[in-house]
C-alpha cells in the first residue's frame, strides 16, 4: 500500500529480458535502505525488489504488468518515479494507492500558467473508473487532484515541488502515463454495476 508520496526519482540502468518479462536495474538514493522482497511503487507499479546491489537494485516486471503500465516503454536512463511502502503508523499524506495501474493514460497537453503547471489527459472510458472533480487520481505513482473530469479526459494542476521532484518534469504531450483510480471509488461503481444488474 502506498500513498502517492514520491521519495524520490531513480534511473534505469539496465534492461534484461527473460521470456516475456523484463529485469530492471535501476539505481536510486534510496537502494541502501531496501532489502530483498520489499515492495516499492515504480511509476506507480508496485514491483518485488529481488536483488541489491550497492546504490542499485533489481526488480521484474511480468508480461501483464508490461502491458497494463508503461513500464514496457522504459529505456536505459529513463526516469521513474520512486516510493516506498507505507508504515501503517504514519501520515497518510496523500490517498490510498495500491500501486496497481488500471490503464494506461495519454498526456495530452501541457500549460505553464506563470509559476505551476496543468497537464491534461485521456483514457479508454470504462464504468469502473470513477472520477470525481476534486477527488483523486494517481499519475505515475504521483498522487494528484482531478480537474474538469469528463467521461474520458481530466486535467491536473502541478505546483513547482512536484514538477521538480518527480517525472512530470519529463513528461510531454503525447506521452503515455499510468493511471490508478481511486480505490474507494472503483468499489462504488462497481457495487453500483453489480445492484443494477450489468454485472
Amino acid at each position: 500500500m502506498f500513498t502517492g508520496i514520491i521519495e524520490t526519482i531513480g534511473t534505469v540502468c539496465q534492461i534484461r529480458q527473460e521470456g516475456s518479462n523484463k529485469h530492471f536495474q535501476i539505481s536510486s538514493t534510496l537502494s541502501t535502505e531496501l532489502k530483498v522482497d520489499q515492495s516499492l511503487s515504480h511509476n506507480g507499479v508496485c514491483l518485488t525488489v529481488t536483488a541489491i546491489e550497492n546504490d542499485k537494485y533489481w526488480v521484474t516486471a511480468v508480461d501483464e504488468t508490461l502491458n497494463r503500465s508503461n513500464l514496457g516503454e522504459l529505456n536505459i536512463g529513463d526516469a521513474v518515479n520512486l516510493e516506498r511502502a507505507m508504515h501503517y503508523n504514519g501520515r497518510l499524506d496523500g490517498h490510498i494507492v495500491q500501486g496497481h495501474v488500471d490503464i494506461k493514460g495519454l498526456c495530452t497537453k501541457v500549460l505553464e500558467m506563470n509559476g505551476s503547471w496543468e497537464f491534461y489527459f485521456e483514457y479508454q472510458p470504462n464504468p469502473e473508473h470513477l472520477l470525481v472533480d476534486k477527488g483523486s487520481i494517481c499519475i505515475n505513482g504521483v498522487s494528484l487532484t482531478v480537474v474538469n473530469p469528463t467521461l474520458n479526459s481530466f486535467n491536473v494542476a502541478i505546483i513547482p515541488y512536484t514538477y521538480e521532484h518527480t517525472t512530470f518534469k519529463d513528461l510531454k504531450a503525447g506521452m503515455t502515463v499510468n493511471l490508478e483510480f481511486d480505490v474507494l471509488g472503483k468499489y462504488i461503481a462497481r457495487y453500483a454495476m453489480l445492484y443494477s444488474g450489468k454485472l
